[in-house]
């Protein structure tokens, strides 16, 4: 038995030995981790890199990010303050929020930042993309696709989609179970988008293609930048491949009819570049659309999700709708809804909203605005600094990633009364004193700011208002399972399960019991 127990010492001693030599190896891995970042400030500046932590070595705080979602950012936010490092997906980042902080970073466009997307996204979308174009380029860009969001286009619009949500609603009323809400939205907006906002002629079967190509496009965008066989990004390509395809067709037809007077985004595109001297190429035009599509899909989606939800869980905005609607003599919805005398979406009832009309609607725009403060879609943006510059007292080195919140900033905004948490839409009110005006604008930031601010954002806001209107004068919803899910936030907020509810058709009301106010 001695031999035996002398074998199991020199084991376990082996083994101890090796666990010691492996917990010194870590040990002196982390500290040189630690230099390497403490050591990578920019040294022609006086100024200390912000608090934080790199994290594990090459991992750094990747896997704590992923797991933990949003709360990894609040909680290092309430350590650390306002600015702080932290290096994730292997690169070192400065996380940023507070109006303030957030204005110096969208203002400092092409100055002190440029916009950083992954190589999968730009192999993607292709070279012809706003997403792509720096400085000049960049701005000769937009002022072409500005054309597409002008009052003039947004006129053009609004009726067709009235329509369009009055029929989805009519849809979801219709259904014999439960609605995913967030799944529904998604195919609604890239219907709105294809066949109303760039002119494709899809019918349903084309359309229900084309979005789940599309979709399995944008669920590749942040994908490793490796081109081989069952690799995300080669499944991108090939979805891309596909869209192409379809869409080269498509804009082709579209070149043959071009019409004098634009009436979809894709002839204004046509005809802005035609304009300013500049003749689109196939491959232009087709990366303006899968742009132009990219940028309307998940957003618009998650934003009508939200509305649907924070509806829900607040009846009394339904009910101070529901009076204006009154005031303004549009309580009635369509005499084409179900339970009507005459059932079906396409009854021939005119559109009676336009964007005069949503302008009168001042509560209901509120109400969408607090829905993108309280859930915006996009919990923050990606810079990279183009040279070291200060920020809160910090240095913010050189070729650094910058990650501004939007979430953040909406959460620690110190210019509204009411608690930021709360589901307020009066604090957009401009009889509130503290109303957010031009000099906070910082602190409500749905849509970013500055030189790269979303240019679709009238667009967005009045798909938003006019789903708002369908929906609480046509139906009435409620939850499908036994309670609220939690919400995903990155990288689109979504409820987990989608949202599922049940909706009901409201009764019309009877002649002369309409609400008057």
């Amino acid at each position: 038995m001695f031999p035996w127990g002398l074998s199991c010492l020199s084991v376990l001693g082996a083994a101890g030995t090796a666990l010691l030599c492996a917990g010194l190896l870590l040990c002196l891995a982390q500290y040189l981790w630690t230099l390497r970042w403490k050591l990578s400030r920019d040294r022609t500046s006086p100024l200390p890199l912000p608090k934080g932590s790199m994290g594990w070595p090459f991992f750094g705080e990747t896997l704590h990010w992923l797991v933990q979602g949003s709360s990894f950012h609040s909680s290092r936010r309430e350590r650390y303050g306002t600015v702080f490092k932290t290096h994730l997906l292997g690169r070192p980042v400065i996380r940023v929020s507070g109006a303030e902080n957030v204005r110096t970073i969208l203002l400092g466009e092409h100055r002190l930042v440029r916009s950083q997307w992954p190589k999968s996204a730009h192999i993607l979308l292709g070279s012809h993309t706003l997403l792509s174009a720096v400085g000049e380029p960049h701005r000769r860009r937009r002022k072409v696709l500005a054309r597409l969001f002008s009052r003039t286009a947004l006129e053009h619009y609004v009726p067709r989609l009235q329509e369009a949500l009055r029929r989805e609603v009519h849809s979801w009323c219709s259904a014999r179970g439960p609605v995913a809400v967030y799944q529904a939205a998604k195919a609604l907006t890239f219907r709105l988008a294809a066949r109303i906002l760039l002119g494709l002629r899809l019918d349903e079967g084309q359309c229900a293609e084309l979005a789940r190509t599309f979709e399995r496009l944008v669920e590749t965008l942040f994908s490793l930048p490796l081109d081989v066989p069952f690799s995300g990004l080669r499944k991108g390509i090939q979805a891309r491949d596909q869209l192409h395809k379809y869409l080269e067709e498509a804009i082709a037809e579209k070149l043959q009819k071009i019409q004098a007077e634009p009436r979809d985004a894709l002839n204004l595109i046509i005809h802005s570049a035609r304009e300013l001297g500049h003749e689109l190429s196939m491959q232009e035009l087709k990366e303006s659309v899968v742009e132009l599509l990219f940028a309307a899909f998940f957003t618009t989606a998650s934003a009508s999700t939200s509305l649907v939800l924070l509806l829900l869980q607040n009846p009394a905005a339904i009910a101070k709708i529901q009076q204006e609607l009154a005031v303004q003599g549009l309580e009635r919805a369509c005499s084409c809804m179900p339970g009507a005398s005459r059932p079906g979406p396409d009854c021939g009832c005119e559109p009676d909203l336009s964007l005069a009309v949503l302008g009168r609607l001042r509560y209901v725009d509120c109400v969408v605005k607090e829905v993108l403060r309280l859930l915006p879609p996009v919990s923050g943006g990606y810079r990279t600094a183009l040279r070291t510059f200060e920020l809160d007292g910090y240095q913010i080195p050189k070729g650094w990633s910058v990650m501004y919140s939007i979430r953040d900033t909406h959460e620690m905004a110190a210019v509204y009364r009411s608690p930021p948490e709360g589901f307020d839409p009066e604090r957009f009110s401009a009889a509130r004193e503290d109303a957010p005006g031009t000099s906070s604008r910082f602190h409500y930031i749905p849509f970013g700011g500055g030189a790269r601010s979303c240019l679709g954002q009238e667009l967005a806001q009045a798909v938003l208002q006019l789903l708002a209107v369908e929906l609480v004068r046509t139906a009435r919803w409620e939850l499908a399972t036994s309670a609220f899910l939690a919400m995903q936030t990155v990288p689109i907020v979504h409820p987990v399960d989608g949202l599922r509810l049940f909706f009901h058709p409201l009764a019309p009301p009877a002649p002369g019991n309409e609400l008057h106010l």
